[in-house]
């Protein structure tokens, strides 16, 4: 199709290994509809007569509605494929001109552009239902107490719902790395040709508002070779990604017998070929693993780009594979979650008892001796730390089990009563903990609250500006919709 110099055709070998074929299938779309605009553009500025106008978009729009009709053999690509069908449809004196001012260089990254702004709109949308789960999940645990953990050990009392809040806080960040990368991945290189643009008049303006585009990117150089914007939005996914196998984590391990915090849905469940009794929390585990394989996108995608010369190079068409799996990936993982999250049922009773046992109030114990007795923290840290082996080598018994004899020993050097710390000891139950402890961002039930109310506000904005996107991008659609239309019905 486009070999001029080169004679003959390419060998076979050859050309499977050039082939793009597999992956364009995602972009066809996107490469008819900018074609159209591109043609409309042509007509506008005098290259393309009303007849030529009309015969090229009528094969674009029969190959829109009937894409199977593309004969893709042969051919590198599917802008080519699909050239090659236009040409064949309303043939050379009227397909041939359709390319005219244009360079697979600057068509293959808007096609990539426009489908990667679909893929944030989605990604946003699914982020954002993940997000409302967390929040409703929240507001009935509110005051479910549990234990909390550095090093998987445990290290003071909270909520449930405190952890599903942090879970929150961390989402809310990728949704914004998300919704500033739509707007550099919301611009037209269209018209930037191979790499200097055209001697040809044209207008990128036109081709970009019809495209749903907010701008133009200016430099034909950067239009057409650069490839930060996919990184970016690959970075991003990887984030998340880590961050939502951090969930899946946290989900499997308090899944387990041994902890046995929440259950996971049978429907989100997998069981053993060989052990009867088994749950599997596999939909969880591969969640896990899809994280890796999104990191392993980004790096590929880093390599490929990495010291490549400006302007074009062929090295950078195994760049789409990565970035449509790494969106491909991160749809799916985000499903998975929210159904998980919305349909866990949490043992609020295991939680309790777990947090009731727990040595996890020994910090809340220390400050209260800070409090009330006026001693240094580094003392009543090294009092209450004594108290705890005291009661571990009981048995490991509750701290609230201990008399006042078992806590002379420890603080007989010291101007305390130990039935004082006896008292203060049995008093500080989880739902004390939880009360006492009023601190900006604590599990405190007002504080909460107020987070549940905030977030969910962030939410809803986000739900807002999401649809606002889609609904911007689908009217420039129409309206171009609308033109091919017209073109099509007028007379020569």
């Amino acid at each position: 199709m486009y070999r001029s110099r080169p004679k003959g055709t390419l060998d076979d070998d050859t050309l499977q290994f050039l082939s793009s074929i597999e992956h364009d299938q995602s972009i066809l779309y996107c490469d008819l509809i900018g074609s159209e605009a591109h043609s409309i553009m042509l007509h506008s500025m005098g290259h393309l007569t009303p007849n030529e106008l009309k015969k090229i978009l009528a094969a674009l729009e029969s190959a829109r509605k009937n894409p199977e009709k593309i004969d893709t053999r042969g051919f590198e690509d599917i802008h080519e494929a699909i050239e090659a069908f236009v040409i064949k449809y309303a043939g050379v004196e009227a397909g041939g001109k359709m390319h005219t001012a244009r360079s697979r260089n600057d068509q293959v990254v808007l096609d990539l552009r426009m489908k990667i702004r679909d893929d944030i709109n989605d990604i946003c949308a699914a982020l954002a239902d993940l997000l409302e789960g967390l929040l409703e999940k929240a507001d009935e645990t509110k005051q479910v107490p549990m234990p909390m953990y550095t090093h998987l050990q445990q290290g003071q009392i909270g909520t449930f719902s405190h952890f599903l809040l942090s879970y929150v806080s961390t989402l809310i960040r990728d949704m914004e790395r998300l919704y500033l990368c739509y707007q550099r991945i919301n611009q037209s290189p269209l018209g930037a040709c191979a790499i200097g643009g055209s001697t040809i008049p044209i207008d990128r303006k036109e081709t970009a508002v019809a495209l749903g585009f907010d701008s133009i990117v200016r430099n034909s150089v950067d239009a057409t070779s650069s490839r930060d914007v996919f990184l970016e939005y690959v970075a991003v996914l990887s984030i998340m990604s880590s961050s939502l196998g951090r969930i899946a984590e946290d989900f499997i391990i308090w899944s387990t017998t041994e902890f046995g915090y929440i259950e996971l849905a049978d429907r989100y469940s997998s069981t053993s070929s060989a052990m009867p009794q088994k749950k599997n929390p596999d939909p969880l585990e591969l969640v896990r693993a899809k994280s890796a394989s999104i990191a392993g996108n980004l790096v590929t995608m880093l390599g490929i780009v990495k010291a490549l010369p400006s302007g074009y190079s062929r090295d950078m068409q195994d760049i789409k594979p990565e970035v449509l799996a790494a969106s491909t990936r991160t749809l799916a993982v985000l499903k998975t979650m929210n159904g998980v999250v919305r349909s866990t049922q949490v043992n609020k009773k295991r939680m309790h008892q777990a947090a009731k046992s727990s040595y996890a109030v020994a910090l809340d114990i220390a400050e209260q001796l800070v409090i009330k007795k006026k001693i240094p923290f580094r003392l009543a840290h090294r009092i209450v730390g004594n108290i705890v082996s005291v009661a571990v080598s009981k048995g490991d018994i509750p701290l609230a089990d201990l008399r006042a004899s078992d806590i002379a020993g420890e603080i007989k050097d010291l101007k305390l009563d130990p039935k004082d710390v006896e008292k203060i000891i049995k008093e500080m139950t989880p739902e004390k903990s939880l009360q006492l402890r009023r601190s900006v961002g604590s599990p405190h039930l007002s504080e909460q609250e107020e987070m549940i109310k905030m977030m969910s506000q962030v939410a809803q904005n986000y739900k807002v500006g999401i649809q606002k996107r889609i609904k911007m991008v689908q009217g420039s659609f129409d309206s171009l919709a609308k033109s091919v239309e017209k073109y099509m019905k007028s007379s020569r």
